[in-house]
């Protein structure tokens, strides 16, 4: 890229090694395994930051499939992996000149945290009220 400066400043390697983390990223979260630092996955820190919040906010349609599924204890331990990520990121610092405009990557999260957060909260509620009303009609399951 040494004598393409004007393509490498563009944005376009930038949005690409971003896509590429929250890919690598995605996989690690979604699977719970421990996620891939910056020099693991090969991209410049303010591309894997980005890639992180991306990657967070894309659990939401993975914990939705599971809460499909009635898979309520792995969604549960994705939202709690989504909660962390959003922990780490708000605490990151610095301009977003410096970190390719991370915060408003972090704001859009903490929107999609909550939307997960509320469908997640409904999903666990009727899933216990299914139960107690199966429990006093004494029933092992609706149908």
């Amino acid at each position: 890229m040494l004598g393409h400066r004007a393509l490498a400043s563009a944005g376009l390697l930038f949005d690409a090694e971003k896509e590429y983390a929250e890919a690598v990223l995605f996989a690690a979260l979604a699977s719970g395994a421990a996620a891939p630092g910056h020099a693991e996955v090969g991209v410049p820190a303010p591309a894997w930051l980005n890639g992180l919040a991306e990657a967070a906010s894309e659990l939401r349609r993975h914990i939705l499939d599971l809460l499909r599924a009635g898979e309520l204890a792995q969604a549960e331990a994705l939202f709690a992996s989504m909660e962390d990520v959003y922990a780490a990121l708000v605490t990151v610092d610095f301009p977003d000149a410096v970190t390719g405009g991370l915060r408003r990557t972090t704001d859009a999260l903490r929107a999609v945290l909550e939307r997960t957060r509320s469908d997640l909260t409904t999903t666990v509620l009727q899933a216990r009220l299914q139960a107690r009303i199966e429990q006093s009609l004494g029933v092992s399951e609706v149908t």
